[in-house]
């Protein structure tokens, strides 16, 4: 069966663009505002929403979390595209329930990974790198230590000495390793996804999930991520579909 896949955008450029990417991955239709797009989910559920972030009539947080309100929706992922000027695009997107963030200008390969996570059981994970890299942990009243362990352009995993519990949110300070610029510190603010007490060292294991990401370091990580993968075999047909 295809994957059906719904676009909405009101800026016809980006909407037969993102359409275009997307035409090798399924069965792809369009909505010029969220309204409508909103309108056609209910009407015929896809598997997967691409929604612009900034609508005039209904943003893409605003389809975002009426997709979410609505049990018979459950199963439609939902992917929001931000202009990226503001690191507060991504976590309102991420806090209404997307599944996904793309900045514009958007990237085919990424897009197309995003995409083909959904329409199969179970649901594909972002693309994961193992690293070993030291964090801080701004918390309320204090900090904490950590070593990242494995990220995605989505979140990470990592390990660490203190009481964080899912659903908290923290400040991230951390320093990609053996990239182009060792020596800037990527800032980020994120969430706990969950939590497990088993792990190679004496630290608790954390899943958190990026907030507050901007532009640049969006993409600093995701150009990190991609360096150490192969996408474009990730996004190849062959590779998602046989």
């Amino acid at each position: 069966m295809s994957r059906r896949i719904l676009v909405i955008d009101d800026s016809p450029l980006f909407r037969e663009l993102e359409a275009r990417f997307l035409a090798g991955s399924g069965q792809v239709e369009t909505a010029a505002s969220g309204t409508q797009g909103l309108e056609v989910v209910r009407r015929h559920p896809p598997d997967v929403v691409v929604v612009d972030l900034e609508m005039p009539d209904l943003s893409g947080d605003g389809v975002c979390r009426a997709i979410r309100a609505d049990a018979q929706l459950a199963g439609v992922g939902v992917i929001v595209i931000t202009d990226g000027e503001q690191p507060e695009e991504r976590a309102r997107a991420i806090r209404a329930g997307a599944d996904d963030v793309l900045t514009k200008p958007v990237n085919r390969v990424s897009l197309i990974q995003a995409v083909r996570r959904f329409g199969f059981s179970p649901r594909r994970h972002l693309k994961r790198v193992a690293v070993t890299a030291p964090v801080r942990i701004v918390l309320d009243g204090g900090h904490a230590r950590g070593v990242v362990r494995n990220l995605s352009r989505g979140g990470l995993f990592l390990e660490a000495d203190c009481a964080l519990t899912p659903s908290q949110e923290v400040e991230l300070l951390f320093e990609l390793p053996e990239s182009s610029n060792p020596s800037q510190t990527l800032t980020t603010t994120a969430k706990v996804i969950w939590r497990t007490d088993r792990t190679p060292s004496a630290g608790a294991g954390l899943g958190l999930q990026f907030l507050e990401l901007d532009r640049a370091n969006a993409a600093r990580i995701e150009d990190f991520v991609y360096e150490r993968t192969d996408s474009m075999a990730e996004a190849s047909p062959a590779a998602f579909d046989a």
